[in-house]
């Protein structure tokens, strides 16, 4: 039997804090056919209100250190503000969008990230992605908008990299359906040079992705989503694509294609 098609979307921060981007994107996203899950971070803006009330974030290596403060700041952010205003955005633009966090129908188990070298709080690494729960909402004709929030099922709500739930959920989806998934963000995809959009890479495969990190052309904030993108390819993800967020709209643009 031929598995339908499943568009798991991504969109950066830096989609969320411009507003006219954003807008132009959501209803792309609404217009775009098919069965279709959403994934959203939204660092900057919880950034931004920790700013405001005098509760300064700490970052280790880019990463957010999620103390129970900042796990309070996040989930309000994250789960409340952002989640809700986009899914109320896509139904107005007549997509039945469902807000959803890692903990709503049980959809995303996590672990409390075990202390090595580094205590980064109450970071959750995601153990399973519960596929059945999800379809039940694709199969009922709604759209998930997955924030970053995970949860333990002890009661314990856990920050989660945005980029990893999306590949994880594309993982867990798989087995039913061929999936796509695509991270969008300012850039037009992977470039040589960080300023010029000409400089785009448009394939990458496994061997060229160890040459570019030697070269220093991949680092940075773009490895931990590269080690997304192969780790989704490698346990059954159909395509993986790193392009700006009107790629929706124009898939003849140029952007970057993952291949294992």
């Amino acid at each position: 039997m031929n598995k339908q098609n499943l568009h798991i979307i991504k969109i950066g921060g830096n989609i969320i804090n411009n507003t006219d981007v954003l807008n132009s994107f959501l209803k792309d996203f609404s217009e775009f056919d098919g069965h279709k899950i959403l994934v959203h971070g939204g660092g900057k803006k919880a950034t931004e209100l920790a700013n405001s009330i005098g509760l300064k974030p700490k970052m280790i290596n880019g990463r957010r250190v999620t103390d129970k403060a900042n796990l309070e700041i996040v989930t309000m952010v994250y789960a409340g503000l952002l989640n809700k205003s986009i899914t109320a955005q896509l139904q107005q633009n007549n997509c039945n969008a469902l807000g959803i966090s890692g903990a709503d129908a049980n959809s995303i188990l996590a672990h409390k990230r075990i202390v090595k070298d580094i205590d980064y709080g109450f970071a959750g690494d995601i153990d399973t992605v519960n596929s059945i729960n999800i379809d039940v909402f694709l199969q009922n004709n709604m759209t998930p908008v997955f924030c970053a929030i995970t949860h333990d099922k002890k009661g314990q709500l856990l920050n989660t990299n945005a980029d990893t739930i999306a590949s994880e959920i594309a993982i867990g989806m798989s087995n039913k359906y061929k999936v796509s998934l695509i991270y969008t963000f300012e850039k037009i995809g992977v470039l040589r040079s960080i300023n010029d959009d000409g400089s785009i890479i448009e394939n990458i495969n496994s061997t060229s992705y160890e040459s570019l990190k030697k070269e220093g052309v991949i680092a940075d904030g773009m490895l931990p989503k590269m080690h997304n993108c192969f780790n989704a390819l490698q346990k059954g993800v159909d395509k993986v694509i790193i392009a700006s967020p009107t790629i929706l709209k124009n898939k003849n643009q140029p952007h970057t294609t993952l291949v294992l």
